[in-house]
């Protein structure tokens, strides 16, 4: 094989931050090649490098050979370079040839009708399956990444960058889109991946090269190394890549949801008449492609999201309370002990501008009166978790806008476990994370459940669902398709669910009662990470 692209002595900072530091390797013609890291390893810097996005303090860039100096995106593009961002870029009123074709500079008048039809051609190249006059904001999340690589084929791309192209694709879909890739590979295209998935990994690429702290470390044939060597050169020491998943031990009602509806602002109906039971000592996992309804769903049940019509009782044995209809802040003046981490950190959950001391008072300072909050209390509760959750930061006065993701989660789930919730819901509590930080949020739900919280966990990562949870519900296009038992429900069949596929009938479980294991042994489960 010829090297396609070479990165000699390659080195970037931002500021006293050093992101690459004297980076050298190479990707061959007709290659998958598999970026790996842990977050702030400095994969994404080098790639941001390569399509134009950042430009290197010192350091070389060869392309078929040569050295080249790339500026700006429309530098890698002329050189065969195109990045696939796991945020798509498209305008949503737009057809998909419309998107495929804007920001392109041809002579003389635009011809669509002939665009269309060498979109047509690129698909029955690859076997993509895309209507070049279909609107944007009609399509799935697959066919939105579609519509993005064929855009940087279109611009006629040899080498392409995927950032986390499964993060939010079915079994199926991740599979199609391997076929199509493999397709490329041998029409000699270059193709790299930056991914957390270790299994997909070993299912497609033929190399993969190792980062840390902005280092390189290897380059190994994925045939070599198993999914454990990966994680062991990533962080740097042995890692161990289970989870004691316990059975649920006397689980009783927590959340009764019944015949619940919401419609976004919009009028689009999110939840169609949704009805289960989650249950105390056990995690209840949520699976859906993206936009089925998930969030919508806890932000239903704690108070953040206007029902059209339903039910959800809170139930701990005590007392049996209607939900629906009250705020946050009444269901907390009930003594209802519900606890939220949302999908948006430094949105919903945390105040980015303020230090963890600070953000740990946002859900106490009602005890001490407006005027006169007790500071010492979340003080102390803030060098509990820095230490507790081996948070990374100078002190606890730091904004936590200043502190990587995976400690900013960190410091969310742990104030919200901190106050000791029955009930603890979590939408996308890893996504972004790395290896260590998911698997203490992993470790952290589990030490709830084995206490007796009722933990419901929304998550992209099926491998994830299927060792983290005992139940996982399916929701699909607002829907729930069914419950199934995490620990013996195949990833193809809750894939098939996921899409509103139908799959057979004893497989599924009844959404409104618990998990009944058949015996009390401790399941080590593996999870490859989300």
């Amino acid at each position: 094989m010829s090297a396609a692209v070479e990165f000699r002595n390659i080195t970037k900072t931002f500021g006293n931050i050093v992101a690459n530091k004297h980076i050298s390797f190479e990707i061959n013609k007709g290659e998958i090649l598999a970026l790996l890291g842990e977050n702030g390893s400095g994969k994404t810097t080098l790639m941001n490098m390569l399509a134009g996005i950042y430009y290197p303090d010192s350091g070389e860039i060869y392309v078929n050979g040569e050295k080249v100096d790339i500026k700006s995106p429309k530098d890698a593009l002329d050189l065969g370079i195109g990045m696939v961002h796991q945020h798509f870029k498209l305008v949503d009123v737009m057809t998909a040839a419309e998107n495929i074709v804007l920001g392109l500079n041809e002579k003389g008048r635009f011809d669509l009708k002939k665009a269309a039809a060498k979109i047509r051609e690129i698909c029955d190249r690859y076997g993509f399956d895309l209507d070049p006059e279909q609107k944007i904001y009609t399509m799935s999340v697959s066919q939105k990444q579609t519509v993005e690589i064929i855009k940087v084929l279109y611009r006629q791309a040899e080498f392409l960058i995927l950032d986390e192209p499964t993060a939010v694709l079915t079994p199926q879909e991740t599979e199609r889109l391997f076929r199509i890739l493999r397709k490329m590979k041998s029409d000699g295209k270059s193709i790299i991946i930056i991914t957390h998935k270790l299994n997909e990994v070993k299912e497609i690429s033929d190399r993969v090269v190792v980062m840390r702290s902005g280092n390189y470390i290897s380059s190994l044939k994925t045939s070599d190394v198993s999914i454990q060597e990966m994680t062991n050169q990533m962080v740097g020491h042995q890692f161990e890549l289970h989870v004691d998943r316990t059975l649920p031990e006397k689980p009783e009602p927590r959340i009764s949801v019944k015949g619940l509806s919401v419609r976004s602002e919009e009028g689009v109906l999110m939840l169609d008449d949704i009805s289960f039971t989650a249950y105390s000592n056990e995690i209840l996992g949520i699976a859906g492609i993206s936009g089925s309804g998930q969030k919508e769903l806890l932000e239903a049940i704690s108070g953040l999201q206007k029902v059209e019509k339903g039910s959800i009782r809170f139930t701990d044995g005590e007392q049996d309370t209607e939900l629906i209809g009250k705020k946050p802040l009444d269901i907390e003046n009930l003594g209802v002990t519900l606890s939220f981490v949302p999908e948006d950190r430094l949105g919903m959950g945390l105040v980015g501008n303020m230090d963890i001391s600070s953000n740990m008072m946002l859900r106490s300072f009602r005890k001490g009166g407006w005027f006169f909050t007790d500071r010492k209390g979340p003080r102390k509760l803030a060098e509990k978790l820095v230490r507790e959750l081996s948070v990374v930061t100078p002190n606890i006065e730091t904004p936590v806008r200043h502190l990587s993701g995976g400690n900013v989660q960190k410091v969310l789930v742990g104030r919200e476990i901190s106050l000791t919730p029955k009930v603890l819901l979590t939408a996308y509590a890893v996504r972004g994370l790395d290896i260590n930080s998911s698997y203490m949020i992993y470790e952290l739900l589990e030490k709830q459940k084995q206490k007796g919280v009722s933990v419901v966990y929304v998550g992209e990562d099926l491998d994830t669902l299927l060792a983290l949870c005992d139940r996982i519900l399916v929701l699909a296009d607002g829907k729930l398709m069914g419950a199934v038992d995490a620990r013996t429900i195949s990833k193809n069949d809750v894939g098939l669910l996921m899409m509103g596929q139908n799959i057979d009938s004893h497989k599924l479980l009844d959404p409104n009662k618990p998990y009944v294991g058949d015996s009390a042994e401790t399941v080590a489960s593996e999870v490859t990470h989300e």
